[in-house]
Parts: C-alpha cells; structure tokens; sequence
C-alpha cells in the first residue's frame, strides 16, 4: 500500500510539471492520459472514506454519551446512599457498603466516558488511544478474574464466606448489608454464609446473649409455604439450640452454595448477563480503534496535501525563472 501511494504522488507530481509548462508557454492544459476515470475514482474512494469517517465518529460519539450519563447517574445514586449511610452512621467497608462501590465505579465510568467524548469531538488521538487503552484493559481484568474465580472456586467461596460472616457480626449495625443479606436469604433459600450456625458469631443471636433473639436465627431464614407469605419474626427462634431446633422451619444451607447453584442451573441467564457485560465494552473497544485508524488516514492525507501544494508552489516558482530569467526570485 505505501509503494502504490509513493507511485501515485511521483505521477501526481510529474503531471503536474507537465501541466504548468504548458500553462507558462501558453498552449493548452496538458491532457493526461486516464487523468478523468482517475480522478473519478479518486473522488469515490474519498466520498467513502468520508462517509465512514462520520459514521463511526458518530456512533463512537453516541456510545461514550450514553455511558457517559450512565456513569454519572450510579455516581448520584452512590453519593446519595453514602449520604443516607452517613446518616444513620453504618459501619464503613468496601463490602459492608455498597455506595462506595457505586461511587467509585460511577467515577471511572464518568471519566473514561468523557475522554473518549472529548476525543471524539476534537479527533484528539492521544484521548482516543487513552480511552481505548482503558476499555481494552477493563476488558482485561474482567476476563481474568472471573477465569481465577472459576479456576479456585474453593478459595473464592471461602473467601465469599469470611466476608459475610464479618458482615453478620455487624448485621444490625449496617443497614444495607442487612437489607442485602434479608433478600438473598429470601431469594436463594438460604440461612447464613456456610450454613445457619453462621449466625452464632452475631452478639444478638448467640445464645450466650439476653433477650428474644438469643439462639435464633433472623425471621428471613424461616421456610414460607406461599408467594409472598410474611414470616413470623420469631420463626427462628431457638433454632441454633441443637437441643430444640426444628429443622423443618428454616433453610439449613448456606448462601454461598445456594447461589453457586443457582448460576449452575441458571447457566442460560448467566450466559445472557456475561453477554451484556462483555459485549458493550468490546463494541467500544472495536469501534474506538476503528475510528482512530481513520483519523490517521485523514491525517497523513492532509500531511501529503500539504506537501503536494508546497512542492508545486516551488515547481511554479522554478518555471518563473526559466521562461522569465530577468525576474529574481524573493
């Protein structure tokens, strides 16, 4: 491809010295031959070009915006639940508080997003390469660790069931791990991280502890019969006591296997929601890099435009001192 371009500005340019020859003599424009269906197909192919350039600048445009405001609403809901957090003064964690989560991925979402708006609009390679870069290796990362995740499943489910039941010591002490904690128990009929003895590290429902909840486990651990059906709050009272425990009444069985379970038989959706995480980002990724190949071509076309035009300025300057000899050139 560079030897036929280098081909066609040698013949660009010896046609042109033709041409300004015959115009300083006086005679008529020198007619190259093929010089019209070159021409023709030069304009084609430039229309082309052009007309992919815009669409891809379009859609790339498009697609950090709308990434864009996404990012910048998780980042709102974020900082209104840490302010709502700070409120009722919950524990502090990565885990044990989510808003710090949705805060700091609606901050990488918000500035990658608007690099890539920013270098979509000015064609600014530099932002487009960074904004590529940074997808590619989310991209990256994602892949890897849920490769990791699968490949040491043991030592990620112990670790999924340390920080849980770091969060049951604290279980009503944080209110969003505890409404988080309420509903996977309900969803995935489960009691506990490892199994429903977990609960014996809370300081309410130990059994060494006063009061009701001694001995017992929360009411969403409790077996329910009907859609919707609300629980007695004291179903699971004296459930961790071996001695007078009714197996019957609450779910045995830990979270952690529960949901690795769920993903098993649920393999289709899991495979659907993998598909519109991964895809989303690969798009951006493929387009972002087509654009900035374009916006290279554009570049060195405008590079070879220039130096077409300085050359014949001084192939024009040339023939003025042959045809005028006594004219000295400035």
């Amino acid at each position: 491809r560079g030897e036929q371009r280098r081909k066609g500005e040698v013949w660009r340019r010896r046609e042109t010295r033709k041409c300004l020859v015959s115009a300083r003599r006086g005679a008529a424009q020198v007619k190259c031959p093929h010089s019209d269906a070159m021409a023709d197909e030069s304009e084609n192919t430039r229309r082309c070009q052009r007309f992919s350039y815009t669409l891809i600048k379009f859609l790339l445009f498009f697609y950090c915006c709308i990434f864009w405001l996404i990012g910048g609403f998780v980042l709102a809901v974020g900082i209104y639940a840490e302010v709502e957090r700070q409120r009722y003064k919950t524990l502090e964690g990565m885990f044990l508080a989510p808003a710090i989560i949705l805060i700091l991925l609606g901050i990488v979402m918000f500035i990658v997003s608007l690099i890539g708006v920013v270098g979509t609009l000015r064609d600014y390679l530099p932002l487009l390469n960074a904004f590529m870069y940074t997808l590619t290796v989310c991209l990256i990362l994602e892949l890897l660790g849920g490769v990791l995740a699968l490949a040491f499943r043991n030592q990620t489910v112990d670790l999924l069931n340390k920080t849980i039941r770091k969060g049951i010591v604290n279980y009503y002490d944080d209110l969003d791990f505890k409404n988080i904690m309420d509903y996977v128990q309900r969803k995935f009929k489960c009691c506990g991280a490892n199994g429903y003895e977990d609960w014996k590290v809370n300081m309410y429902h130990n059994c060494s502890a006063p009061g009701p909840l001694a001995c017992a486990v929360p009411y969403t651990c409790c077996v329910t019969t009907k859609p919707n059906e609300v629980a007695n709050t004291l179903c699971g009272y004296k459930m961790l006591d071996e001695s007078k425990s009714d197996w019957n009444l609450i779910y045995v069985g830990g979270c952690t296997d529960s949901f690795f379970n769920w993903m098993m038989d649920n393999y289709l959706k899991m495979a659907i929601m993998f598909l519109v995480i991964f895809l989303p980002q690969l798009f951006g990724v493929i387009i972002s890099w087509c654009y900035i190949g374009r916006v290279k071509e554009f570049d060195d076309e405008r590079t070879a435009t220039l130096l077409n035009e300085k050359y014949a300025a001084k192939e024009r300057g040339r023939i003025s001192q042959w045809y005028m000899p006594g004219r000295q050139q400035v």
